[in-house]
């Protein structure tokens, strides 16, 4: 199968969309004939690189917008990329604005995937949890909604990695089932293959929690630290290490430790990663997100995930972890972990369950070897 890819941002720089768009494009390359379309503007072009260098804070919020002004220009810098070529399929991932307009030189399958869309994502409990940055954006909700319905409607696929996306999807752009399909993303690590020895619990053993994210008050950082709080009036000796911030005014509690961000193309910093994630007996996330790939990574080394019923985060209750209600506090994480520390034949088969998660579904060669499928059918039902 020959595929162009298109997304806003090049794909062969590992930190595009936190490294997801990296990640989805070498699964399609394992598969399939992969190209990676220019993401130029044409004689737009100025302008798009004078956006790419304000503030993230700007450039994140501005750019798709402005694409979908000049979309009519845009896109026709797509067709004449393709028309290079013949391909079997152009696979768009994350931004739906550079399909918008887009007009195939030829017949081929028009495919989608991104762990949210815009409106999905603002009409959300995550969207309400953070508002919008600029109010005055939001009197082009509509006109970014037309945008939207048009280009999923038009897509043959639409590949999202939760199901928290794929029903806000489905109701908001009047998808059917044929449009809309659940299928869930990997992990951004590579397989660290098989379990050495499980951290030993129990109640009389330090008990240690993993944190990973950037930005603190998205991840749950406060109460992830709330509790570490309650598990210690409880005579827990918990533990919490944070990997990828510090939002300081905790110094002098030694058992919160903050790490780096930790680049993992690095070897050393790799081992650190990996040594964190060995050692820690649950990752923490009571997080406000679309998905989030550490949940990925923890099911990766068999390590179960805390987190609360919010977004796409990919976490089944009971197999490689336990989702809480939204609205739990520190007192429920307690109640959830408790248990496990006078079971531990229960805690090391929820760990083997997480990684047996891993292998089968949150994994990108599984993601690559069902999309490629799933396009193979399209195709055959299309001729």
């Amino acid at each position: 199968m020959k595929i162009a890819y298109l997304s806003d941002m090049d794909p062969r720089q590992g930190w595009s969309y936190s490294g997801g768009n990296t990640r989805i494009l070498n699964a399609l390359e394992g598969v399939a004939d992969v190209t990676v379309l220019s993401q130029r503007w044409g004689k737009l072009e100025p302008l798009r690189r004078l956006l790419h260098r304000m503030p993230d804070s700007i450039n994140l919020r501005l750019r798709w917008r402005l694409h979908l002004l000049f979309a009519p220009f845009i896109a026709r810098e797509v067709a004449k990329e393709l028309a290079k070529d013949r391909y079997d399929a152009l696979v768009c991932a994350y931004s739906f604005h550079a399909l918008a307009k887009v007009r195939l030189p030829y017949p081929m399958l028009r495919v989608f995937t991104s762990d949210a869309t815009p409106t999905v994502y603002k009409r959300s409990e995550i969207g309400r949890a953070f508002g919008s940055f600029l109010s005055i954006s939001r009197l082009m909700d509509r006109w970014i909604l037309r945008h939207e319905r048009a280009v999923m409607r038009a897509n043959d696929l639409n590949l999202w990695p939760s199901e928290w996306q794929s029903d806000g999807a489905s109701a908001i752009y009047g998808l059917g089932a044929d449009k809309s399909v659940i299928l869930p993303w990997g992990a951004n690590v590579s397989d660290p293959g098989t379990p050495g020895p499980l951290p030993e619990i129990g109640p009389d053993r330090p008990l240690r929690l993993l944190l990973v994210g950037r930005d603190w008050q998205m991840k749950g950082g406060p109460l992830a630290v709330a509790v570490i709080s309650a598990l210690r009036a409880r005579g827990i000796a918990a533990e919490l290490d944070v990997i990828g911030c510090h939002p300081g005014g905790y110094d002098g509690r030694s058992e919160i430790r903050f790490h780096a961000y930790l680049d993992k193309t690095k070897p050393a910093e790799l081992a650190r990663f990996e040594q964190l994630f060995r050692q820690a007996h649950f990752l923490i996330g009571p997080s406000f997100e679309s998905y989030g790939f550490a949940f990925c990574e923890a099911s990766a080394y068999a390590l179960p995930a805390l987190c609360l019923d919010i977004g796409g985060i990919p976490v089944f209750d009971g197999e490689n972890g336990l989702v809480l209600s939204a609205d739990a506090d520190a007192e429920l994480f307690c109640e959830a972990i408790e248990p496990f520390l006078t079971n531990p034949d229960s805690y090391a088969a929820l760990r083997a369950s997480a990684r047996r998660v891993y292998e089968t579904q949150l994994n990108w060669p599984a993601w690559a070897d069902r999309a490629v499928d799933l396009m193979r059918e399209r195709i055959r039902a299309k001729s």
